[in-house]
C-alpha cells in the first residue's frame, strides 16, 4: 500500500487524502431513507434485528444466568412443569397441602410483577390474571362472591353483606400466614383499585374506598380508577395524567383531592394544553415525590441500600429521524426522561437504523403496552427483553449497511471510452483490498449547517457558556417555525416568548429555553442549560470539536510521511481489535527506530490520539501539530475538563485507516433498481413514489463501530456524496 493521493474535496475544512488512486464515479446517495439502511451489530457479532431473546449480549445475559443461579428457581420450574392444565402462568397447588408454599410464591411473583400489571390495569389480559391469582388464593366460591360484590358496590346499587349500604363490606376469610394477606391484599387492590382491603387480627374485610367514592364526584370512573391503580403500582418513574380541563376551580378541586389524602406520596402539577378546536385548557399530571427527604434519625445499613433499578434493552427501528429525537419521542411517550435510555451510538438520519436501547425504570409490559402508541410516531420496538445495566457509548462491534446508489455515471474529466462498469467494480475491489481513510464524515458536525456542532463544542472547551447558547440558536436560511423561533431569540433574548414560537418536537431546544426562562440568560442560566441536557448529549458537542482536530491531524499525517509508518508514530498493540481506542495509554506503542528496522508494524495499525487529557501524542512532526493547532483555537492552557458542566475529556485513539468486511455488490440497470431492504417494516411511503431514472448499484458491507458508511464510499467514488 504505498499508493496516496490528494484531492481538492474537503472534509469540514480538511483536504481529503486517498488511499489509491483510482478513477472512481459519480452518483447520488439517500435519495431516500429506504436508499440507506443501517444495522447495529452487538458485540456478540450478531445484527440487532435478528437478536431475540437468547441474545447472548451482556446487557441481558447477566439477567439470565443471576435467575438460574437462584435457589428457588429449578423448585419452581419444577412445580409448574407438573401442571400443564395451568394456562394462567401461575403455579397451581393442592390447597390444603401446599398452602404455605402457595402463598409465598404467589406473593413473591405478585411483586414483581406489580409494576407491570399497573401499566396496563385496565386490559382484559391483566384483569383476568388477577381473577386467576383471587381463584388460587381465595377459592373459586369467594372470588366469585368477591367479584358480585366489587360489581355491585362500584354501581352503587343495595349490596346484601353486612353494614349498611355506605358500610358494606365483605368478608373474605380469615389467613394466619403474614404472606397470604399480603398476596390478597395487592391482587385485589390491583383487580379493583375502587376497592379497600382491612385486616382485623387475621380476617381480612374488603369495602367500597370512601376516597374513590369522592374522586368519583370530581371525575370519570375511568380516570378514578386510573388514579388508583397507578398510586398502587409505586412505579416511581411513572406518572398519571388526568383528561383536559377548562376550568380553573374544578382542577383546583382535583389537585386539593389529591394532596390531602396522597400529598406525602406524590405531587401535582397543571400544564397547560391546546387542543383540537383552539380552545385553551389543562392537564393536572400526578407524579410521586422524590425519595431523597432528610432525616434528623440516624439510618441504618438497610436504609441505605438503594432499591435496584429495572431496565429493559430493545430494538429501536427509526426512519427519517436523529437518535436523540426517537429518544426525547420515546421518553415523552413512556413518562421518562431522555437520561434513562442509553445507547451504542448515533445512527444516520435520513436512513432506516436498528439499533439496540436500553430503558432505565420501565418494564417489559409497559413498553409492550406503547408499542402500537409509538409506532404510529415513526419509530418501531421490539425484541424486549430484561436488563441488568445501561449500555455504554462504543459498546457494539459495528454497522452493517445495505445502500443503493443511484444515477450512476462516469467523471467529466474520465476518459470518455472507459467503460463504467469497469470503473465502479474496479473502484470497489481497490477498496476492498486496501481500505481508506478513516475521516470521521461530515453528520458527525452538522451536515449544511451554519453553525456546526465542533463550533458549539469548542465553546464550551473554552467555558464560554453563553456564546455557546447563541451558537446553539443561530437559525438557518428559510423561514419555517424552528428557524422564525431561533431569530426571535438572536434578536430579543426572549427564552419565555421564544419557547412558545418553537416546535414541540425540537426537543433540545426547548429544553434550554425552558432552562434559560427559569434561571435567565446570564453564565448561570446558560449552565443550567447545558446541564438540563443528557451527559452524552453535552459531550457530543465536545467530541465533535476533537473530530474535527483529529481528520484535520489525519491529513497532516498523511502529506507529511504518506502510507508507510514512521519512527514516532503510535500504534495499536497486537491484541486490540476495533476502531475506536480507549484513553488506556497500555494499548499503544511508541514506534522505534528498531521497530522500523525489524519492519513489524504496518500501516493499519497506526493509530492517531483524540484530543483530551489523558492520551499521549505522536514523537514526530505531529505533536508539535497538535500543539500548534489547539493553541490556534484558543486551548493551548485547556485541561478538557468542563467542571461546570461536569465533563471529563480523557481522548482516545483512533486507527488511521478503515477496512470493509463482507463487501458484496450488485449492478442495478435502470428503473429495474429495487429499493434496498427496510428491515423493520416502517412505512417510507416517499421513496415508493419516486420515478427510478439511470443506473444503479448495490452495496452490503459491515464495518467497525465509529467508521462511516458515507466516507467508505467517498473513498470509492472520489467524490462527496
Amino acid at each position: 500500500m504505498e499508493e496516496l493521493s490528494h484531492s481538492d474535496n474537503s472534509m469540514h475544512g480538511s483536504p481529503l487524502c486517498w488511499v489509491s488512486e483510482h478513477s472512481g464515479f459519480c452518483g447520488s446517495i439517500k435519495n431516500s431513507a429506504s436508499d440507506f439502511v443501517v444495522t447495529e451489530i452487538n458485540m456478540c457479532g450478531q445484527l440487532v434485528s435478528d437478536v431475540g431473546i437468547e441474545c447472548c449480549q451482556d446487557t441481558c445475559s447477566i439477567e439470565c444466568r443471576q435467575e438460574k443461579s437462584h435457589p428457588s428457581h429449578n423448585k419452581r420450574l419444577k412445580k409448574q412443569e407438573k401442571t400443564p392444565e395451568n394456562l394462567s402462568g401461575w403455579p397451581v397447588f393442592d390447597k390444603s397441602e401446599d398452602a404455605k408454599v402457595m402463598y409465598s410464591e404467589v406473593n413473591q411473583t405478585a411483586v414483581c410483577n406489580l409494576s407491570e400489571s399497573a401499566a396496563n390495569c385496565c386490559s382484559m389480559q391483566v384483569s383476568k390474571t388477577w381473577g386467576d391469582t383471587l381463584d388460587l388464593l381465595l377459592g373459586s366460591s369467594v372470588a366469585e362472591a368477591l367479584e358480585k360484590f366489587a360489581f355491585l358496590s362500584k354501581d352503587r346499587r343495595p349490596v346484601k353483606a353486612e353494614g349498611t349500604e355506605d358500610e358494606a363490606m365483605l368478608l373474605l376469610g380469615t389467613f394466619r400466614e403474614k404472606s397470604q394477606r399480603a398476596a390478597i391484599h395487592l391482587a385485589v387492590r390491583q383487580k379493583f383499585p375502587f376497592l379497600k382491603t382491612v385486616t382485623n387480627s387475621a380476617e381480612i374485610r374488603v369495602r367500597l374506598d370512601p376516597r374513590y367514592l369522592e374522586l368519583c364526584q370530581l371525575v370519570s370512573e375511568k380516570e378514578a380508577d386510573g388514579l388508583f391503580c397507578f398510586l398502587d403500582s409505586k412505579e416511581r418513574s411513572s406518572k398519571f395524567t388526568f383528561q383536559p380541563d377548562g376550568n380553573k376551580a374544578h382542577r383546583k378541586a382535583v389537585h386539593h383531592f389529591v394532596s390531602k389524602y396522597f400529598g406525602k406520596l406524590v405531587e401535582t402539577k397543571s400544564f397547560s394544553e391546546q387542543n383540537g378546536s383552539g380552545h385553551h385548557g389543562a392537564v393536572i399530571t400526578v407524579r410521586f415525590r422524590d425519595r431523597n427527604v432528610k432525616s434528623s434519625r440516624k439510618r441504618n445499613t438497610n436504609d441505605c441500600q438503594a432499591e435496584p433499578a429495572i431496565y429493559t434493552v430493545f430494538t429501536l427501528c427509526k426512519v427519517n429521524l436523529e437518535t436523540l429525537e426517537a429518544v426525547a419521542c420515546l421518553a415523552s411517550e413512556l413518562g421518562v426522561v431522555p437520561s434513562d435510555f442509553s445507547y451504542a451510538g448515533i445512527k444516520d438520519k435520513k436512513a432506516v437504523t436498528s439499533q439496540t436501547m436500553v430503558v432505565k425504570n420501565v418494564t417489559i409490559n409497559r413498553l409492550k403496552a406503547k408499542q402500537l402508541s409509538i409506532q404510529s410516531k415513526g419509530l418501531k420496538v421490539y425484541n424486549l427483553r430484561a436488563a441488568t445495566q445501561h449500555l455504554r457509548v462504543g459498546q457494539l462491534k459495528g454497522n452493517h449497511f445495505s445502500i443503493i446508489v443511484r444515477n450512476i455515471s462516469k467523471h467529466q474529466e474520465d476518459d470518455p471510452e472507459a467503460s463504467l462498469t469497469d470503473r465502479v467494480f474496479e473502484a470497489i475491489e481497490i477498496v476492498k483490498e486496501k481500505g481508506f481513510v478513516n475521516y470521521y464524515g461530515p453528520q458527525r458536525f452538522g451536515l449544511g449547517q451554519n453553525v456546526q456542532a465542533d463550533q458549539i463544542g469548542l465553546a464550551l472547551l473554552k467555558e464560554m457558556l453563553v456564546k455557546a447558547v447563541h451558537l446553539f440558536f443561530t437559525p438557518e436560511e428559510g423561514n419555517d417555525p424552528v428557524n422564525k423561533a431561533k431569530r426571535h431569540f438572536i434578536q430579543t433574548e426572549d427564552a419565555k416568548a421564544t419557547l412558545a414560537l418553537m416546535p414541540e418536537y425540537k426537543t433540545r431546544e426547548r429544553l434550554v429555553l425552558r432552562a434559560l426562562n427559569r434561571f435567565g440568560n446570564n453564565r448561570e442560566g446558560c449552565t443550567r442549560a447545558w446541564l438540563s441536557f443528557p451527559h452524552s448529549m453535552r459531550i457530543l458537542y465536545i467530541h465533535s470539536y476533537c473530530s474535527k482536530v483529529w481528520n484535520e491531524a489525519v491529513s497532516f499525517r498523511l502529506k507529511a510521511y504518506g502510507l508507510k509508518v514512521v519512527e514516532g508514530d503510535l500504534v495499536a498493540c497486537d491484541n486490540v481489535d476495533g476502531e475506536l481506542l480507549s484513553q488506556n495509554n497500555q494499548q499503544v506503542h511508541t514506534v522505534t527506530a528498531e521497530d522500523l528496522e525489524s519492519n513489524i508494524y504496518s500501516i493499519n495499525q497506526v493509530v492517531l490520539p483524540m484530543p483530551g487529557n489523558n492520551i499521549q501524542y505522536p514523537r514526530n512532526k505531529l505533536h508539535s501539530w497538535y500543539q500548534e493547532a489547539l493553541a490556534r483555537d484558543g486551548l493551548k492552557a485547556c485541561k478538557f475538563r468542563i467542571p461546570a458542566l461536569q465533563l471529563n475529556i480523557p481522548g482516545c485513539y483512533r486507527r488511521l485507516l478503515a477496512q470493509p468486511q463482507q463487501l458484496v455488490y450488485q449492478w442495478l440497470e435502470g428503473k429495474e433498481a429495487p429499493f434496498a431492504k427496510e428491515g423493520c417494516g416502517l412505512a417510507t411511503d416517499e421513496s415508493k413514489q419516486r420515478q427510478e431514472t439511470g443506473d444503479s448499484l448495490s452495496l452490503s458491507f459491515s464495518l467497525n463501530s465509529s467508521c462511516y458508511a458515507t466516507v467508505c464510499l467517498r473513498e470509492i467514488m472520489k467524490c462527496n456524496v
